[in-house]
């Protein structure tokens, strides 16, 4: 039996459907798991996304051709039978389930399999064959749990506020910021936000996501207008004069990257907290169980080391290589993690 999907210079395509899923390469139909950079690429001719990413497909793609599904619609494509499932990895993100001629393959894009109060819960999807990404695919990556992990950011930023400095944490600006925004202490003090963050915040607050209060810095933002401030920065603003204007300042990186020793002092960060959108090691060893699938492929991250711990699990595992980053030490986007 042929494979449902296979893996081209253009993306993961399925040729029952005459479809690519996360293209990055320009193709006629796409069919996208979630907005980061590196999975929804402009230059599609037609897109198919959730209804909960299309708005921030929308902000950062302009004027595309865009169909929307909801969570577990059943949809033709061809030959083809198409639905999105909850990845939990930022608002809106799916694994996307193909099936033809009775076997079912998942593409999972990225994902986190514990919820984070904000975007859909992962669900896992019964298949043959599950493609997953492996960012953390090493046993040192265990996050913070959600509790501890807000205790210790509250605790950081308080302690700053009452010794006069400005608290700079840096954060994706999609799906990392806001999540770190629904955890926070607002009675701390204000939160400012880059005009990537804040700009992210707008859409998604047009989609009804609670978040709290932020003001956009400006070039008139200094650390006498807003005492005790948080400051959420993307990655490339740390160090560079934009954080400059806040004056006496501690910053701090939130990765699951700050797991590893060392990376910390790559990023020039006095704290790390050590949180991510992607899954960890326990979180890709669940969610590959509980498919239920024989066929693995795994794609960006540890892939190497993750796959031969999967065969020695009994797998039938396989590298993939593909044009997606996980998240990424430096970038603002995908690795959004």
């Amino acid at each position: 039996m042929a494979d449902v999907l296979t893996f081209t210079d253009r993306g993961i395509y399925c040729a029952a459907g005459d479809f690519y899923i996360d293209p990055w390469q320009p193709v006629d139909r796409a069919l996208i798991t979630h907005g980061h950079s590196d999975h929804a690429r402009s230059g599609m001719g037609r897109y198919l996304a959730t209804e909960g990413t299309a708005p921030v497909m929308r902000h950062r793609l302009g004027e595309i051709t865009l169909q929307t599904a909801s969570y577990g619609q059943q949809i033709e494509i061809g030959d083809a039978q198409v639905s999105f499932h909850p990845a939990g990895h930022v608002p809106g993100s799916a694994q996307i389930r193909v099936a033809v001629g009775g076997q079912v393959w998942v593409v999972s894009g990225d994902y986190k399999t514990v919820a984070d109060g904000m975007s859909e819960p992962f669900e896992p999807v019964t298949c043959h064959a599950f493609i997953s990404e492996c960012t953390f695919g090493l046993p040192v990556f265990k996050w913070t749990p959600e509790d501890v992990l807000t205790r210790q950011i509250n605790d950081w930023w308080a302690a700053n506020a009452a010794a006069g400095r400005t608290s700079i944490l840096g954060a994706y600006a999609l799906g990392k910021a806001q999540r770190l925004l629904t955890t926070v202490d607002v009675s701390i003090g204000p939160i400012l936000t880059h005009g990537a963050i804040e700009n992210t915040n707008d859409v998604l607050r047009g989609q009804g996501i609670p978040l709290p209060d932020t003001t956009r810095v400006t070039p008139d933002t200094t650390h006498k207008t807003h005492p005790g401030a948080l400051v959420l920065a993307t990655p490339s603003a740390l160090g560079t004069s934009w954080t400059r204007r806040f004056g006496p300042s501690s910053t701090a990186f939130a990765s699951g990257w700050m797991a590893l020793r060392g990376v910390r002092r790559r990023r020039a960060a006095d704290r790390g907290f050590i949180v991510s959108d992607h899954a960890d090691w326990d979180g890709l060893n669940s969610a590959i169980k509980a498919t239920g699938a024989d066929k693995l492929f795994v794609t960006h991250g540890y892939t190497s080391s993750f796959r031969r711990w999967l065969t020695d699990q009994g797998y039938d595992a396989h590298v993939v290589s593909t044009d997606y980053q996980g998240e990424g030490f430096d970038k603002d986007d995908e690795g959004e993690g």
